[in-house]
């Protein structure tokens, strides 16, 4: 079966139509070589979506968490995590005025090979 092996899809939840569909995952870590190549890998996972437009999904096994515009599809931020981030985002806010987090537990899969850890990462959005 030809890449991509994993993808992150907008759908329509009106007419059900896909509104965008890109790869999810790159390969650095599986080709041991410094080449981002984004082809999609294997996910298990799911976003977490915000009221400000954004997608934060840290499934596949290259072990970065990432933020999509919903309008687009357009991948506008990444990093990488400590260890296997195999789970969905969560996000709170310490007050009504205060700043929103997103959170992630990144533990790794064994199954899917990523990196084991037991870490909890939080980021703050602007």
């Amino acid at each position: 079966m030809a890449p991509p092996w994993g993808t992150l899809a907008a759908v329509s939840l009106d007419t059900g139509d896909i509104l965008w569909q890109v790869p999810l995952g790159s390969v650095p870590d599986q080709l041991r070589l410094p080449i981002p190549v984004t082809i999609g890998l294997p996910n298990l996972g799911g976003p977490l979506i915000t009221d400000g437009g954004l997608a934060f999904i840290s499934a596949s096994m290259d072990g970065n968490l990432r933020a999509f515009d919903l309008e687009t599809g357009a991948e506008l931020w990444h990093d990488r995590l400590p260890a296997g981030g195999n789970a969905n985002p969560m996000t709170y806010r310490l007050s009504a005025n205060g700043k929103q987090y997103v959170v992630i537990a990144a533990g790794g899969h064994g199954k899917l090979g990523t990196r084991r850890g037991d870490y909890v990462v939080a980021y703050a959005l602007p």
